[in-house]
């Protein structure tokens, strides 16, 4: 652990942030260069993603500290210094595609286009995350005494490190969806990404030892919005094959009308040069037009007279 400055500079918790938020755009620019994504789309969806990486962070603080003022009001609303994982998600996603649909129609491409990448963009900027809280000591397990339970500074006691164990499972599912996004161009990344989380977040709640709030039924914040998350990822395996199939007649469309447009260009060139030969024959007909009988008897008269004088 190492919740104190290294070098008196940085945060180990900001600089796994940092690594994990720079691995999210490398996924992301290395899938647009592999399926040939419009460039300026992909420009767009850094821009956006820069500043719902913001937007993320502030909801993060907003959603926790909305649960605090739940939980206990005589504790007042303060936005300082807590932070949950699916708060931020939430807010982040809204304002990427609140950004998106503004703007969409400048591009060609399409958010399903590149939907199945963002899971694992996602994903490897939250498992560095994770992480960064096992350096920093928050988002701790209950306690163990296992031998490989941690210690940290501010704990009388040894517990679990949650905080390695969602780490490892997020890093292999990243492993998962990029290698099914890279090899087999897997359309379905973003509900395997949302059942699969929503899955472990809600089993993973039952060992957290930090207070994150409670609601109705005794669970979580984390586990309620995971429910969701399941239930959202069901029912946008089906929404996908609407939003691909409608996205498959839309390219077709486009390629039949590249198609059409291809033949009346020949057709124009060929009308260039069919003109360019008429026009050569009418100029011939007009010189030979221009040369009469007369102007022929002519030049014939001073040959001769040339041929006389040479004769002499």
């Amino acid at each position: 652990m190492l919740p104190g400055k290294i070098f008196g500079l940085f945060y180990m918790y900001g600089l796994m942030i940092a690594i994990g938020i720079l691995a999210c755009f490398c996924v992301l620019y290395l899938y647009g260069k592999k399926r040939k994504i419009e460039e300026r789309f992909v420009d767009f969806l850094f821009y956006n993603a820069i500043a719902s990486i913001a937007v993320g962070f502030f909801s993060a603080a907003l959603f926790q500290a909305v649960y605090d003022y739940i939980e206990d009001p005589s504790q007042g609303f303060s936005l300082a210094g807590k932070f949950t994982f699916i708060g931020g998600l939430i807010g982040g996603v809204g304002c990427f595609l609140i950004i998106y649909f503004l703007f969409r129609k400048k591009y060609k491409a399409r958010l399903v286009d590149v939907l199945s990448i963002a899971p694992c963009c996602i994903l490897v900027a939250h498992a560095f995350g994770r992480v960064g809280c096992f350096f920093a000591g928050c988002c701790y397990g209950k306690p163990t005494d296992s031998f490989w339970g941690v210690q940290f500074p501010h704990l009388p006691y040894k517990v679990h490190p949650t905080q390695l164990y969602e780490a490892t499972f997020l890093f292999v599912l990243f492993a998962i969806c990029f290698i099914l996004i890279w090899k087999k161009n897997f359309k379905h990344n973003m509900s395997l990404y949302l059942i699969a989380y929503g899955i472990f977040r809600f089993l993973i709640e039952y060992l957290r030892g930090d207070h994150r709030g409670e609601l109705f039924g005794g669970i979580s914040p984390s586990q309620f919005w995971s429910i969701l998350m399941v239930a959202l990822g069901i029912a946008l395996i089906f929404l996908m094959e609407w939003a691909l199939k409608r996205r498959a007649k839309e390219l077709l469309a486009l390629a039949d009308a590249t198609v059409l447009v291809e033949p009346t260009e020949t057709e124009n060139v060929t009308a260039t040069e069919n003109t360019a030969e008429n026009t050569t024959e009418n100029i011939t007909e007009n010189i030979a037009e221009t040369t009469t009988p007369e102007a022929d008897e002519k030049e014939v008269s001073a040959d001769d007279t040339k041929t006389q004088e040479a004769e002499q």
